[in-house]
């Protein structure tokens, strides 16, 4: 997977939020706006003496910062909760898609981001908190982080359509499992694994999902998301009613 450029912290700040479930960043809109309002409509005191002069001229950049922050934070925020809709939008047809295809045709066809994104659907799906990394290279290739109660699991991605998943890349999980004190991991490819991949993860709390171990977890998932989809606007609209 290619690796994260470094961005701007608008930009990190923008990536943080939109990976949050949308409602997160509305509140988180609001809730700048009337902070950063509150300060921005106090007046500053007026310098007496020359000693005041500087703590004056502070003053009134801190309120400019502060004015023009009152609507730059909450317009971030919201771009940030419509990314984030457009995202799980994504994620949900994904795998709708790849569900309703018998022969393998779709998954195999995906672009290796989109590949991600379904992978990290199918964990959500079943009960994890999935945190994309989106950088495959510093951390050892770890591109996705799932949470479930106390523990911490790792998955590697390797959409590969022409070759086999060797024993070095499990490897490789396995010693950023052991640094990090991961409780498992999982390496997930829409192709297959080596022998020698599948010898190596007997004993060690690390699960390999091919293409059709992966294909049958979407399809097993596939119920949930489509709960889901149908639940987000009968939620939404109860929320518009009872305002």
């Amino acid at each position: 997977m290619a690796r994260k450029k470094k961005g701007s912290t608008a930009g990190d700040l923008f990536d943080v939020i939109a990976v949050l479930p949308w409602w997160v960043g509305v509140g988180l809109a609001v809730l700048a706006y009337v902070l950063l309002h509150r300060f921005a409509a106090e007046e500053v005191a007026v310098a007496t003496s020359t000693n005041q002069m500087g703590s004056m001229a502070a003053a009134y950049l801190l309120k400019a910062l502060v004015f023009w922050g009152q609507y730059l934070l909450p317009l971030i925020f919201l771009a940030a909760a419509l990314a984030s809709v457009i995202k799980r939008h994504k994620r949900q047809g994904l795998i709708t898609r790849v569900a309703g295809d018998s022969d393998g045709a779709t998954l195999r066809a995906m672009a290796w981001r989109d590949f991600e994104l379904l992978v990290g659907e199918a964990f959500r799906m079943r009960g994890y908190t999935v945190i994309e990394t989106g950088s495959g290279g510093a951390d050892g290739g770890v591109d996705l982080r799932l949470a479930k109660g106390r523990e911490t699991f790792l998955v590697q991605c390797k959409h590969w359509k022409a070759f086999k998943v060797p024993v070095q890349v499990v490897r490789e999980l396995y010693g950023v499992m052991a640094a990090e004190g991961a409780a498992g991991g999982f390496v997930v490819t829409s192709g297959a694994f080596t022998s020698e991949a599948r010898a190596f993860v007997r004993g060690c709390n690390i699960e390999l999902i091919d293409g059709p171990k992966l294909k049958a977890m979407v399809d097993a998932v596939l119920p949930t998301v489509r709960e889901r989809a149908e639940s987000q606007p009968a939620a939404a609209s109860t929320a518009v009613s009872s305002k």
